[in-house]
Parts: structure tokens; C-alpha cells; sequence
């Protein structure tokens, strides 16, 4: 296989580098910044450049642009820390559903606000005691009329607390077997009827919150797709979410400083160095096979497990290199006590390993 990249493709990555650091400059740099990294401004900023949406189809107000193009500037952006998040779950996931499964309607309503980087989203999907089990939320959405009154608790919504919409996964029937009565709708945020927690954690980020549901009506016009039949739309949505350059490089600028105080002049400290190298490699080889889908179907389950791991090992490495400075509060012990949610977010390494191994190996299910 040929790894070089054309002309055309290192000087894309050139810009990227270059806005990443101007990003970084003006906006600060910030640990895992497709999820802590909330700029309004910036994300105005990328529309302007044609950075949001850029590989969707040009008829949808999009770039129509290869999908390695996106892949070279998320990974420069999300490396040098610059502040994607209030541009990056509609850009990747809630932008491609849309033009998937929407309605022309709906097309003309979202799409522009997402392109322009004005509006936020977040997913409304994990909910309390389901776990990564999506097929048992209970979250419902029943029709009333011309409306959806929607009841329930969502859980680790990203950027609710700052979300203009929420892309919502929510049960409309309860017929049939679980994975069946599953249906997306569009929720706008300030509908009446929705409460939001943020949730702080131990590294004292609140991006994560707890979304309440009471007797929250929106048009049953926002029904994305078939009511019902949303779970493989969802499905579709993970490829999306798991396989991407953003589980394999959220801590890269710890990284490089830890590389630059490291003392390379240790035969063993060396030798890490080469084998984490050796990891962001592989890490953006199974990456760029997703992009390209090349990978087989559920494959993103093993890009996310290896990617996810290979940022936890890097933290402990990055902890290690910082000695004694890294017990004090800093970015480096803010990434350092992230560095264990990477395995978790998007769906934990165990649940991984099952669906590659089920979905993909073909290997019998456990029996229950």
C-alpha cells in the first residue's frame, strides 16, 4: 500500500496546523477539545472556511469533498487542542443522519445552522441503569395529535447544558422485541418540559449532563427516518462516532510536551517513545481504513477499542514523563485523570471486543 500523501493533501494538512495553532492562541489550548473545547466563535469560524460539512454532498450545502480531507484537518485541530466542540457532533454524526434519513424539510431547517457553525447539538442516548445496552432505554416519545410528548431521563449528554437541539433516541412503541419501538427525533432544546443537570467530574469538566423529560411536546414533523425503526439508523450513527481520528489523538499535545521534557537520553524512555509512535500509526491506519471504508462492517468497534487504549497509555506515559509535577492540579493531571474515560465514552472496551467478536468474527453470543 502507498502511506504517502499527494501534494494537494500536505498542504491542506499545512493550513490545519496553522489554524490549529492560531485556534490555540486565541482560544486556548484545551485538553480532548472536541469534547471540553466549546468556542461559538470558532465554530462560526470553520463555517466560514467551509470546514463544517466539507465531505457532505454539495446539493445538501456541504463540501463535497474526499472524507481523508476531513480526517487531515479534525486531527491536526483536535492535536493542537483547538476548540471544535461546538461544531463536532453535528458535523459528524448529526449532519450525515440528517441527510440519510431526514426529510427534505428538514434538511432546509438544520443543515444551514450546522454548516454555519450557529447551531449545537448533542445526542440524547445513554440513559441511567441501560448501560451501552441502547436496545433497553425506556426514554418514550408517544404521539398525541400533531405532536411527540416525550418522558424520560438522559444521561452523559455532551453539551446539553449549551445544545440548540438535541438528536434524541427514544422509544415510541413497546411492542416487540427491545430494539424494536426505537425511533430519533429532533428535540429543540428550549422546548418547556426539558431540565438539564451538568454533571461535574473529577477533572472538573461539565460537558457531561443529565437531561429530564416531562410531558415535553415538539412536532411530530421531527421524526427523523421510519417511526420505529431507528435502530440501525443508530447503529450507522456509531460507525460514525467510534471509528473516528478523535479517539486516537484527544491527548496528542500532552504528548509532544511530554516528548519534549522526556530524557531521551534513557535507552528505555526511548524505546516508550517508539512504541507510541508505533501506536498513533497504527491508530490512524485503522482510522483511515474506517474513512475510506475499507474496514469490514462493525469494524469501528476495534478502531475505537485499540485508539481508546493507545490515549490511556499515553496519559500514564505523559504522567510518568512529569514526575512529582504531575500530582499538582494542571492540565497534565486534568489529562491524566481524563485518560481512563476514554475507554468508557462511546461504549466500554469489554463491549467493544464483544461486538468484534460477535458482529465480526462471527463468534457465538454468550448464552443468557
Amino acid at each position: 500500500m502507498d502511506f504517502s500523501w499527494t501534494p494537494e493533501q500536505v498542504e491542506l494538512r499545512e493550513q490545519a496546523r496553522a489554524v490549529a495553532a492560531s485556534a490555540v492562541e486565541e482560544y486556548g489550548r484545551h485538553n480532548d477539545s472536541w469534547m471540553n473545547g466549546y468556542s461559538k466563535e470558532f465554530a462560526r469560524e470553520m463555517g466560514e472556511m467551509g470546514w463544517i460539512g466539507m465531505t457532505w454532498p454539495q446539493e445538501y450545502g456541504g463540501g463535497g469533498q474526499p472524507p481523508i480531507n476531513r480526517l487531515i484537518i479534525g486531527e491536526e485541530l483536535i492535536a493542537a487542542g483547538a476548540p471544535i466542540a461546538a461544531m463536532w457532533f453535528a458535523d459528524r454524526q448529526m449532519g450525515p443522519s440528517l441527510i440519510a434519513y431526514g426529510t427534505a424539510d428538514q434538511q432546509a431547517e438544520f443543515l444551514p445552522g450546522m454548516l454555519a457553525g450557529e447551531t449545537t447539538w448533542c445526542i440524547g442516548m445513554s440513559e441511567p441503569n441501560s448501560g451501552s445496552d441502547l436496545a433497553s432505554l425506556t426514554t418514550s416519545a408517544l404521539r398525541d395529535g400533531d405532536d411527540y410528548v416525550i418522558n424520560g431521563q438522559k444521561i452523559w449528554t455532551s453539551f446539553a447544558a449549551d445544545a440548540d437541539y438535541c438528536y434524541l433516541i427514544c422509544r415510541t412503541s413497546s411492542d416487540g422485541p427491545p430494539h424494536r419501538g426505537i425511533s430519533e427525533v429532533v428535540v429543540p432544546m428550549q422546548t418547556p418540559g426539558i431540565e438539564v443537570r451538568p454533571i461535574k467530574d473529577m477533572t472538573t469538566n461539565r460537558h457531561f449532563c443529565e437531561v429530564f423529560f416531562t410531558d415535553a411536546r415538539v412536532p411530530a414533523a421531527n421524526l427523523v427516518g421510519v417511526e420505529g425503526s431507528a435502530f440501525k439508523q443508530t447503529m450507522v450513527q456509531l460507525e460514525h462516532e467510534r471509528g473516528g481520528i478523535d479517539r486516537l489523538v484527544s491527548n496528542k499535545a500532552l504528548f509532544d510536551m511530554a516528548v519534549a521534557r522526556a530524557d531521551r537520553s534513557d535507552a528505555l524512555i526511548r524505546q516508550e517513545i517508539a512504541d507510541l509512535e508505533i501506536g498513533y500509526r497504527l491508530g490512524r491506519i485503522l482510522v483511515t481504513r474506517e474513512v475510506l471504508r475499507q474496514a469490514p462492517a462493525g469494524f469501528s468497534a476495534a478502531t475505537k477499542c485499540f485508539c481508546t487504549e493507545h490515549e490511556v497509555r499515553v496519559a500514564e506515559f505523559v504522567a510518568r514523563v512529569f514526575g512529582a509535577e504531575a500530582t499538582l492540579w494542571s492540565d497534565v493531571m486534568h489529562g491524566y485523570c481524563y485518560g481512563p474515560g476514554y475507554t468508557i465514552m462511546g461504549g466500554t472496551s469489554n463491549i467493544m471486543r464483544n461486538i468484534l467478536g460477535e458482529r465480526v468474527r462471527g463468534l457465538p453470543r454468550e448464552p443468557r
